[in-house]
This record gives structure tokens, C-alpha cells and sequence, in this order.
């Protein structure tokens, strides 16, 4: 054999030998926020696949054949759970026909059985418009549930793929988001007690963590669409219990928040509900950084 093709020949066997063994893990994440938060314990140890964008309201996605096809291939499903998804995981679910990621199983993750929920109804009833039995599911608002939410994640991470460092990624994200959570309470310390509008309870964590007291929602009932005479009415409520700005999320109409402004001469602040909401979210970082340097502006 002539000395330049088995060089050749012996160089493509050692290349093929030097392939590492382990691939990396398959994570389906149903919203961006905890995309991200893969991205930061699992780095190149995990191959995130995000179902919905910022733009979009997670209450309604269609259950679509991408989708579909994204959590057969899935080692581990990260949702935030609490009924935030039941209109399209579930039919994902059974659709995938994989049983690593069913509900119960090591490959479901749901990130609302980590924290507190907030605004749990004492009844039920549709009459009162979209209202979720366990509680308010949008927990990822609050800082302090992305911590909580990330210890429980960096174990499940553990268990699925041992032997990977999850541990000491989650040690150097923490400290981190520690030191990140003191300085945005230093400077979100002037929205303490500010009164505002918003549109949906879709910051109702955020609000809670800040001190911010709602006054009122566009929105009559959750997921009712605001009507001219409620907001009418809310207008009227200006003059006693007056706010200092509406809040909306940057994937809601405009118009209600627009038309209530414009009358009661306040700022809107259309805050990006997660990642990916603006172009200053460019992760959780600089998306916590966003929303309150916008609230912030507003208050001026």
C-alpha cells in the first residue's frame, strides 16, 4: 500500500476513534425562561429545544407536529407545570410515544412543584374567567423561584445524565444570581409601594418581590378581554386610587393599555415576559436587568 494513502487511512481511523462516547442530553423546555436556565446548569452537556417564543402567549400554542416530533427525541421535558400548559403538553405527551418524559417520570420536570404559588383560588368557578386551580402559574417573575427552581433542576440533571457537572455549574450559577438578585434590589428599591395598572396578573410574583401594589387589571376577569366600559370604570377609579403607570406584557395588544394611558396620562411599560421579550433579554440576566431598568424609567 503506498506509504500517503495509509497515512491517510490511518489518520480517518484515529479521527473516528478520537469521537467522544457521551452525546449530549435532549431537553425540550415549553417556555424560554427555563431554556435558559438548562443553558446555565447544563452548558454543552444539553441540547435545548425552546417550544414557544417570548412573543408568544403560552396559554395557547397549537400542539404541532415539530413539536411533536421534539419530545419523542426528548431525554427530559422542563415545563413550568401548575396547568400553564395543560391546553397542548398533554397532547404532546401522549402523542410522542416516549415514556421517559411522561408525567411522574425522572424525564418530566415541572418547575411550579419547587416553589410557593401565590393567588391559589379559594373556588372555582369559570364564571370568573381564566382561573388556575393551582395557583398562579407565571412563578418565574420572582428571582428567588429561578433559584429554587434551579437546585431542584441541577438534581434532575444529575440523575438523568450522572457523572456530568451539574453540581459545580449550579454552584458557580448561584453565586452569581445571588449577587445579581442584591443588586437589582438595591436598584429596584424606588418602585417600593408605586401604584400601577396591569393589563393580566402576568407579573404578580415580580410585583410581590418588589413591593409594587396593583391597583387594578385591563383585563375585567383573567383572560377576559378588556371592554370599554371596564376600563371606563377603571379610569374613574383614577381619582382616588390613582396609578402611576400601566404594565402590559410585550406580547399583549396594545390597545387597551394605549387607550387607558392616553386618558389617564401615564406611562405604559411593556415589559418582555421572559427571554427573548425584548431585544435586551438576551438571557435571564440581562432579562431581569431589563424589566426593572424599564419599571424603573417609568417611576422617574
Amino acid at each position: 500500500m503506498p506509504k500517503p494513502l495509509f497515512i491517510f487511512i490511518l489518520t480517518v481511523a484515529l479521527g473516528i476513534t478520537a469521537i467522544p462516547a457521551w452525546s449530549a442530553l435532549n431537553v425540550f423546555a415549553c417556555e424560554p425562561e427555563w431554556g435558559a436556565l438548562v443553558t446555565e446548569l447544563a452548558g454543552d452537556n444539553a441540547k435545548v429545544y425552546v417550544a414557544t417564543t417570548a412573543m408568544q402567549d403560552v396559554h395557547h400554542i397549537q400542539a404541532r407536529p415539530s413539536l411533536i416530533a421534539a419530545v419523542r427525541r426528548a431525554d427530559l421535558v422542563v415545563c413550568t407545570g401548575a396547568g400553564l400548559e395543560v391546553g397542548w403538553l398533554p397532547v404532546l405527551l401522549r402523542s410522542s410515544g416516549n415514556d421517559r418524559i411522561q408525567r411522574d417520570r425522572p424525564g418530566n420536570f415541572e418547575a411550579s412543584r419547587f416553589v410557593h404559588m401565590i393567588e391559589v383560588p379559594t373556588r372555582l368557578d369559570r364564571a370568573e374567567g381564566d382561573v388556575h386551580p393551582m395557583g398562579n402559574p407565571h412563578i418565574h417573575t420572582d428571582p428567588r423561584n429561578i433559584a429554587r427552581v434551579a437546585e431542584a433542576l441541577a438534581q434532575r440533571l444529575g440523575e438523568i445524565d450522572p457523572g456530568t457537572t451539574y453540581q459545580s455549574r449550579l454552584k458557580e450559577f448561584s453565586t452569581r444570581w445571588d449577587n445579581a438578585i442584591a443588586r437589582w434590589q438595591a436598584r429596584a428599591a424606588p418602585l417600593r409601594g408605586i401604584p400601577v395598572v396591569e393589563y393580566h396578573k402576568a407579573f404578580s410574583y415580580l410585583f410581590a418581590w418588589m413591593g409594587v401594589q396593583v391597583t387594578g387589571f385591563l383585563e375585567p376577569k383573567p383572560g377576559v378581554e378588556p371592554s370599554t366600559g371596564h376600563l371606563t370604570e377603571l379610569l374613574a377609579q383614577q381619582k382616588t386610587k390613582p396609578a402611576k403607570m400601566v404594565v402590559r406584557a410585550s406580547y399583549s395588544d396594545p390597545r387597551a393599555a394605549d387607550w387607558f394611558a392616553e386618558r389617564a396620562q401615564i406611562p405604559v411599560v411593556a415589559l418582555p415576559f421572559t427571554v427573548g421579550g425584548d431585544g435586551a433579554s438576551k438571557d435571564l440576566f440581562s432579562w431581569y436587568e431589563d424589566m426593572i431598568d424599564l419599571m424603573v424609567k417609568a417611576a422617574k
